[in-house]
């Protein structure tokens, strides 16, 4: 007779020599992990990339292919530290906890197989990434991590940790500076180059890392950085399932399983990969677990980057001023799911293309269903973190293409004025919102300064670039701001929505 929840007394520590003693109803690895030879070294060991990518291999591992892919986790930041402390005390394993509104289920993936130290100079990840059975350097460094400039998109070679690695290219501060350390150490030792893989939620994500590594490289080795450029892949891809962050909550999600987790992982029911096929060094076979590989990756990340990204940008920061705790919370009220609709519907489905199998309007029904799944506990705060890098990354494009084709920027400009008014720090009830943005300080003053001058705000050129000189988007932010702070954010929306 199977093992069952109610036989274990006390969860189970998660480790190897566990697995075998879990409840029947939880799936473990079938693979011998002794087995399993590295492949992949993977920089910014989050949820997101055990949600995702990892569970893809593990899939595959299952199926008995892909055991010379195992993942070895990296970071280039003290706090990653303690991630590492957290998964080496459990053998590198993972629950993942699957959540729709109707059920849970968990299972064990061990895909990975080590983390590297954190250390100054980044010597072992260096090391690790120049051994010549590692053929992926993937990365989820979220989408501030790309020393992109705001205005120009393109490489910030004036920020000051890539000064550093451009000074000190043999101990490098940034991932990238230890990529490039990697690929001189294999270039010089004859051995071939490795595929740089972006799993962030960026579009044109390979051809950012493309020019970030390139352009890094450049500063202090030109030929390497020729090297690379004719040597390397950097293939697009969009990625997509919804990942809370783990705290209290899915650590007792995971006892009730039956498994003591440090570290555990919650996720939605849906997860989608779509990848350009451009491997200078071979891949797992990804698409035999539902993996899509195409040669057209841009529409497919379009169409979730504008109404999925987007759309979390245009409810969280209105959530925040009226204290919706998550992102089902937010959908649940009716002021902003209808405002959330009509800003979808009129400010960004037109300017979204369809892909093979699936209309905008058809998508965007599918992430209304996503978002207001009760079972995710997604914060507002968390979606709304980093702003100045999600507005700009995935609002203020559509507001560009919007001004270019002389379509309507009414609805984009809400969702901006409702951004600057939550960076002013206060919800509508006076509860105190806590910085959440790297740049907060400077978002802040200047909120406080649109509060009686809307124009201060869109005078951030280093977000807005040239749209504050645009008269038809300025008036209608101006319009909306002078609103929310006179009338409030709900009776602003309830005017938009009618």
């Amino acid at each position: 007779m199977g093992k069952t929840m109610r036989d274990m007394d006390t969860p189970l520590p998660l480790r190897r020599e566990t697995l075998a003693q879990l409840p029947d109803s939880i799936t473990v690895p079938t693979y011998t992990r002794d087995d399993l030879t590295p492949g992949i070294v993977h920089i910014g060991l989050g949820n997101f990339h055990r949600a995702h990518q990892a569970w893809y291999l593990h899939r595959l591992m299952q199926a008995g292919e892909a055991h010379d892919w195992a993942i070895i986790g990296a970071g280039v930041r003290a706090y990653d530290a303690a991630m590492r402390d957290r998964l080496a005390a459990q053998d590198y394993l993972t629950t993942l906890i699957e959540l729709t509104p109707a059920s849970t289920s968990a299972e064990v993936t061990g895909g990975m197989i080590d983390y590297l130290p954190i250390e100054e100079g980044n010597g072992a990840l260096i090391a690790a990434m120049g051994a010549p059975e590692i053929r992926i350097v993937s990365l989820t460094v979220t989408e501030g991590g790309y020393y992109i400039d705001p205005v120009s998109h393109g490489f910030d070679a004036d920020h000051a940790d890539i000064k550093h690695d451009a000074a000190h290219p043999a101990a490098p501060r940034t991932a990238f500076g230890a990529i490039i350390a990697a690929l001189r150490a294999r270039r010089d030792a004859g051995l071939p180059a490795f595929t740089v893989q972006s799993c962030d939620n960026l579009q044109g994500n390979g051809a950012i890392v493309r020019q970030t590594v390139v352009g890094l490289a450049r500063l202090s080795d030109p030929e390497l950085a020729d090297w690379i450029e004719a040597n390397s892949s950097f293939p697009n891809s969009m990625v997509d399932c919804i990942v809370p962050a783990t705290g209290p909550t899915e650590i007792a999600l995971a006892r009730d399983f039956g498994i003591d987790d440090a570290a555990p992982v919650s996720h939605e029911n849906f997860r989608q990969w779509v990848i350009e096929d451009d491997f200078c060094a071979g891949r797992p076979a990804w698409e035999k677990v539902g993996a899509t590989l195409t040669d057209d990756v841009h529409s497919y990340e379009a169409m979730k980057i504008r109404i999925l990204n987007g759309g979390h940008q245009v409810i969280a920061n209105v959530g925040e001023l009226l204290g919706c705790t998550t992102i089902a919370d937010c959908m649940a009220d009716a002021d902003i799911a209808a405002f959330f609709r009509k800003v979808e519907r009129d400010g960004i489905v037109p300017y979204v293309d369809a892909v093979p199998g699936m209309a905008p309007v058809d998508y965007l029904d599918l992430i209304e269903r996503r978002f207001a799944n009760p079972a995710i506990k997604d914060t507002t705060r968390r979606v709304a973190f980093d702003g100045s890098s999600r507005h700009t990354g995935f609002i203020l494009p559509i507001v560009r293409e919007a001004v270019a084709a002389g379509g309507s920027t009414e609805a984009l400009a809400l969702v901006e004025a409702l951004w600057a008014r939550m960076c002013a720090g206060t919800r509508e009830d006076g509860g105190v919102i806590e910085a959440n943005d790297p740049f907060w300080d400077e978002l802040h003053a200047c909120a406080l300064a649109a509060k009686t001058r809307p124009a201060a705000w869109l005078e951030q050129a280093h977000l807005y670039g040239d749209l504050a000189e645009n008269t038809v988007f300025s008036e209608a932010f101006t319009g909306w701001l002078s609103a929310i702070w006179k009338d409030g954010s709900r009776a602003t929306l309830r005017a938009f929505a009618t």
